[in-house]
This record gives C-alpha cells, sequence and structure tokens, in this order.
C-alpha cells in the first residue's frame, strides 16, 4: 500500500511504522515500530460467498466448496504465523462473514498478537455480528464499495448490494470499529471516484483504499475492461487532488493506493511538479524504505485449503501447503525457482522496467499482470502509466502529461 495522506499531506497512521520505518514520525499507535520483515498474510478463509463479484479475484461461488481449513486446523495456521512474528492477518474470502467461527478465529488471532482485520462485502455486518467481532479484538473492517449504486450492484452481481453495504459501514462506525472502504476502479465505474470519496466522507469513514486491478481469479476475465493507462494516470492524480483537498480543508482522510507500483513513481514526479524538489526527495526516501510491489515478500496468501500463494490474487500458483509443512518453512524456502527470482527480481525483469529509474520503489509493479500479459513474470506490467521521460529521467516532466 502506498499512502498518499502522508507522503503528499504528512498524515500519519497506524501503518508508519511498518510501512515506512517511521514509526517515531506518528502520534497514533503503531501496528510495529520496526519496518515489516515478516509478510502480511491473508488468509481466504472460505471460498463461498453470498455476492458474484465480476472482479473476484479468489473466483468465489453461492457454495461452499470442499477441504475448507476446520476451526482447529485454523487455529494451527495462526499459530504458525505468530511463531514466524507474522504482524497482520487479514480474514477474507469469499465472504468471511458466512463462517460462524469467525469470530473465534479472531479472538484467536488477538490472544496470540496478530492484528486481525477483515476484508468484507458488508452486507452481512449486523449489528450482532459487529459487536461479537468488535468484541473479539477486531481491529479494522475494510469494506467493498465499488461505485455509487448502479455500477456497484453490477460489478457486485446482486441488486442491493449498495445499500447492504452501506448499513454494514454504518453498523461498524456505531459500534466504534475503525472501518476503512475499498473500491476497485474499472473502466466501468471510474466516473464514480469522486463522488464515493465524497460519499465515505458524508459517511464519517476516514480511511479509503484504492485497488487497481489485479488479473487473477475473475478478474483475469475481465482484464478488457481495466482502465488504460493514460485513464489509470488520470484516476490516480485525481485522488491525489482530491486527498489535498480534503486535508486543506482540516478533514484529514487517509487514503492508499494499491496494486500498481507506478503509483510511487507518480507520486514522486506529482509532488516534484505541485510541491517541490524536497518533497519529491522526501516522498522518495519513504518509498524506497516501503520496497515496491511485496509480491512473495511482504505479502503472502494461504486459501480456504491451506495452499500458501505469492499474493492473493495469485492463487493459480503454490508455493506448498500448511495441512504438510508449517507456513513459516514455506514462506522461507527458497528452492522455489520462482520464489528466488520474485525476491531478486532486479536481476530478472525485462524491457522497460530494467532501466527504470524508478525500479528501486516500483520493482517492475504487478508480476501477476506481466504474466497474464505476456507469459512472462518478469515482463513490464502493462498497467504502467509513467512516461518515457519520467522512465529515464530524460526532458522536461509535468505530472499532469499522459502516459506513452
Amino acid at each position: 500500500m502506498i499512502s498518499i495522506s502522508k507522503l503528499l499531506c504528512g498524515g500519519d497512521a497506524e501503518g508508519d511504522g511498518l510501512r515506512y520505518d517511521a514509526a517515531g514520525e506518528s502520534s497514533k499507535p503503531q501496528i510495529r515500530e520496526d519496518k515489516q520483515d515478516r509478510p502480511v498474510v491473508v488468509w481466504n478463509l472460505t471460498k463461498q460467498c453470498n455476492l458474484h463479484c465480476s472482479h473476484c479475484y479468489a473466483g468465489a461461488e453461492e457454495a461452499a466448496a470442499p477441504g475448507e481449513l476446520s476451526t482447529a486446523e485454523g487455529k494451527g495456521l495462526l499459530e504458525d504465523l505468530a511463531a514466524f512474528d507474522v504482524p497482520v492477518v487479514l480474514f477474507s474470502g469469499g465472504e468471511p462473514l458466512v463462517r460462524d467461527d469467525l469470530e473465534e478465529l479472531v479472538a484467536y488471532a488477538a490472544d496470540l498478537g496478530i492484528r486481525p482485520v477483515l476484508s468484507t462485502n458488508g452486507t452481512l455486518l449486523t449489528e450482532e455480528r459487529v459487536t461479537a467481532l468488535r468484541d473479539a479484538g477486531l481491529a479494522y473492517a475494510g469494506v467493498s464499495v465499488d461505485g455509487m449504486p448502479a455500477h456497484n450492484d453490477e460489478m457486485r452481481g446482486k441488486e442491493g448490494a449498495f445499500e447492504d453495504a452501506l448499513r454494514g459501514i454504518r453498523t461498524c462506525l456505531d459500534a466504534g470499529l475503525k472501518t476503512g472502504l475499498r473500491y476497485t476502479i474499472t473502466s466501468e465505474n471510474a466516473e464514480d471516484l469522486e463522488a464515493v470519496v465524497d460519499l465515505l466522507h458524508e459517511e464519517g469513514v476516514d480511511r479509503f483504499c484504492f485497488y487497481h486491478l489485479d488479473y487473477g481469479g475473475r478478474g483475469a476475465e475481465i482484464a478488457d475492461v481495466d482502465l488504460t493507462p493514460p485513464k489509470k494516470r488520470e484516476a490516480v492524480r485525481t485522488l491525489c487532488d482530491l486527498t489535498r483537498e480534503y486535508h486543506d480543508r482540516g478533514d484529514e482522510i487517509e487514503t492508499l493506493l494499491v496494486g500498481n507500483y507506478a503509483d510511487a513513481a507518480y507520486l514522486v514526479e506529482y509532488a516534484r511538479a505541485e510541491l517541490s524538489d524536497a518533497a519529491a526527495d522526501r516522498i522518495y526516501q519513504y518509498l524506497e524504505r516501503n520496497g515496491g510491489d511485496p509480491t512473495a515478500e511482504r505479502v503472502a496468501d494461504v486459501d480456504y485449503q491451506g495452499n500458501v500463494h505469492p499474493t492473493q490474487f495469485w492463487q493459480s500458483y503454490s508455493l506448498g501447503n500448511v495441512r504438510d509443512r508449517s507456513f513459516g518453512d514455506i514462506w522461507s524456502d527458497e528452492t522455489n525457482p520462482l520464489v528466488a527470482a520474485l525476491r531478486e527480481r532486479e536481476q530478472h525483469l525485462t524491457g522497460r522496467c530494467a532501466s527504470c529509474r524508478y525500479q528501486t520503489i516500483c520493482r517492475g509493479g504487478s508480476r501477476l499482470r506481466a504474466l497474464a500479459a505476456n507469459d512472462d513474470p518478469f515482463a513490464p506490467d502493462p498497467q504502467c502509466y509513467l512516461t518515457s521521460a519520467e522512465r529515464t529521467g530524460d526532458g522536461a516532466v509535468d505530472a499532469s502529461t499522459p502516459a506513452d
């Protein structure tokens, strides 16, 4: 994740230590004081979901799939994660609220010292469940809203999903549970970006996660509705402008970019054009500490059957299964040639990524999109929207210039 609000506006957040090794600069309690050396783990604890989203990376279905980790196996996994010093576990799905042991697993994670957070479509967040999750120790709920009612409901495959998610958000806020809004942008809902940001502000939500489409699960089937690189650049600029406008008014919303590390380079260019050279240099230093695309390094995924993946989006490739070996043993095993190459990807990147001056803070962007577009995990990310002048540093650069 890349924090626009911190980098452009000086805002602080609970993840500053974990993400930028900048805990000392924040007034907020930190998830970790030091930058992470263990991955945040997404656990897709079920493949079952009450919706059918067009961009679902997990390919979730209405019926439960066989082979889900049991409650006891899930607790064993959480013990493994704690022993490996994993800082955060994100309970996801499918829809994690379809499991009636979710509260028990959240409490177990919290007792083990792992920060438990939730990714949900929000439609099942009743007052009873929210209260139980809060009391179990849930630290945060991220609710997906992919546009205003018509676009959201179309993407999520159910009329009324928007209103149900909004009701869930309000229930979380009423219970005092920290809540954020997650939005995946495509050409079908891009026009709603500003309205969604305004909506979260009106509802009292102060955290907004802007997701780029990654090409996993059903997301691979709708790659043709992804934004073009110039449109993607325009959307990121809009979010940068909106964040600054809100902060200038004293509304310190936290805005984060997820899934395209061309964004890191763009923020440096934006800051140089809109703020100052000193601000751009400072932002570059933060992003260098952040480390670029986290695949197979700072993020991991465990699916509902216990298979471990390089990210939650890349579920077509398994590194091993926690029923056979501990998570720590699987994650530390670099005899897997893909894992080893991903962790030293600078030596393997090709094309424009190989010579890009922003390689240190981007590291090639999404390796899954590169694989989907080029059948090569080390080819350029097709959704890089930087100009050739930005990549090389040659010639004058304007952050409003469209990608070439």
